[in-house]
């Protein structure tokens, strides 16, 4: 099982995109997977036609009550399976602060869970803040994927993801994998090409081979409550989806060994 965590501190990024149409992409190649929504925004569960209202039904109750991660899965049409956020999120860090076990917590709970259902894959769509949420994603994450929207500010966001990595390691005992991938690229622009470039110079070959474009069908498939591949199968977007899911597998950083057709 492969746990995919996707962080950047810069909202605005591609984020909850990424993690939606990266989840379709592998329900197409028959590996569906569990998706984690840590945002108190609640954008992602808001795509799922029928998502519980109730805190008691959402991640919230995982760490207000304990309740078992496997019990708040519900099922996603074309994408797997999702455990919801609720806005009531954002007191998991007044309420329970930062020490090692509420750190640990989502980790020893998917651990759990995978007893009774363990999908290949399992995405988590974080805050874009680092707080106790996003903490959590990335110390039971075993990739972290951070988009960079192919600005400045983005770039500046994610080098502050890179320093906090690093200064997680000593802590964590191992450096997590991660990928830098430009987002809303727009190869008219000369800044996308500037920032693109820098990244290279910051991250070195944790930048990922592929770019998802500036694409239409990307930015309007959320409010038809649709991945991209479902919206317009044939766009530049979906092809961008297909083709990171297959850098992923070529780069065997996902426990998969089927491709999507290009």
């Amino acid at each position: 099982m492969t746990r995919i965590a996707v962080f950047n501190q810069k909202g605005g990024v591609g984020k909850t995109s990424t993690v939606l149409n990266l989840a379709a992409a592998l329900n197409i190649s028959d590996s569906p997977p569990l998706v984690i929504d840590m945002d108190p925004q609640a954008h992602l569960t808001n795509m799922h036609a029928q998502a519980p209202q109730s805190p008691n039904q959402s991640l919230f109750s995982f760490y207000q009550d304990n309740k078992p991660l496997y019990q708040l899965e519900i099922d996603w049409s074309h994408l797997g399976r999702l455990i919801p956020s609720h806005r009531e999120l954002i007191k998991v860090d007044s309420i329970f602060g930062k020490g090692p076990a509420v750190l640990n917590k989502l980790k020893l709970g998917l651990e759990a869970s995978d007893k009774q259902w363990s999908p290949r894959i399992t995405l988590i769509d974080c805050c874009p803040y680092l707080g106790v949420l996003s903490l959590s994603a990335i110390f039971a994450a075993d990739l972290l994927i951070i988009p960079i929207a192919s600005d400045f500010l983005s770039l500046q966001g994610a080098q502050k993801v890179e320093q906090t990595l690093k200064a997680l390691e000593p802590v964590l005992k191992k450096r997590v994998n991660r990928r830098y991938l430009m987002t809303c690229y727009d190869r008219r622009r000369k800044m996308t090409f500037d920032v693109h470039e820098q990244a290279k110079v910051s991250f070195g070959n944790d930048v990922c081979e592929t770019v998802i474009s500036e694409n239409v069908a990307v930015a309007e498939s959320p409010q038809y409550k649709l991945d991209v591949f479902r919206y317009s199968a044939y766009s530049t977007g979906a092809q961008d989806y297909k083709d990171l899911l297959n850098e992923l597998i070529n780069q065997e950083l996902l426990d998969i060994r089927l491709s999507i057709s290009s």
